[in-house]
């Protein structure tokens, strides 16, 4: 399962946007995450592992990222099909929008999330991220056990829109399979 997050930074300009939403209205309670929670705050000390080549893991000496740089005053099989595909298709309307990045993270290693991100063509709209351990999906309480589908831990299928940290709207899927409140066109009128 991915979870995709929509990071930005506000900007006076943008504050006055998002200020008109009004928020609650499409917001679900599945996680000790929800709107208005600080990310970093709810997972401190996560770091994740931005998608790249073995090589580039070897050169970088397997570095990873922190959640407080990730969100650094700002926002993220139907994975591959529809959920994923529907934030590339649209990364125009998001960057209109005042979007900075949009972020893809799964628990998976770096060089999967490579992997997938180059065979979905993807890796220059968005950026991947490996929770290679699942503690930031686990922090968040968004962490999902399918070892009955034989795919171990994972997380739930969802979508935040968070600024400077804070999530703004949260949108979790009530099962693995569906795709109907975290998707691209969703969040995109959440905006």
């Amino acid at each position: 399962m991915a979870s995709t997050l929509l990071k930005r930074v506000s900007y006076s300009a943008m504050k006055s946007v998002a200020g008109g939403f009004q928020l609650g209205a499409q917001s679900r309670a599945y996680a000790a995450v929800a709107a208005g929670t600080d990310i970093v705050s709810a997972a401190p000390n996560v770091s994740l592992q931005k998608a790249r080549t073995w090589d580039e893991g070897v050169s970088s000496n397997f570095a990873t990222t922190p959640l407080k740089d990730i969100f650094k005053g700002a926002f993220t099989g139907v994975c591959s099909q529809q959920h994923v595909p529907s934030y590339k298709k649209q990364i125009d309307k998001f960057k209109a929008k005042g979007i900075d990045s949009v972020i893809c993270v799964a628990v998976n290693d770096p060089y999967v999330m490579n992997g997938w991100a180059s065979k979905i063509e993807a890796n220059e709209a968005i950026e991947f991220y490996g929770d290679f351990d699942g503690s930031f999906h686990k922090s968040l309480e968004l962490d999902k056990d399918l070892s009955g589908a034989l795919l171990g831990p994972r997380s739930q299928r969802w979508s935040a829109y968070v600024v400077d940290g804070k999530v703004k709207v949260l949108n979790v899927e009530e099962v693995p399979s569906d795709f109907k409140v975290s998707g691209g066109d969703v969040i995109l009128g959440q905006i």
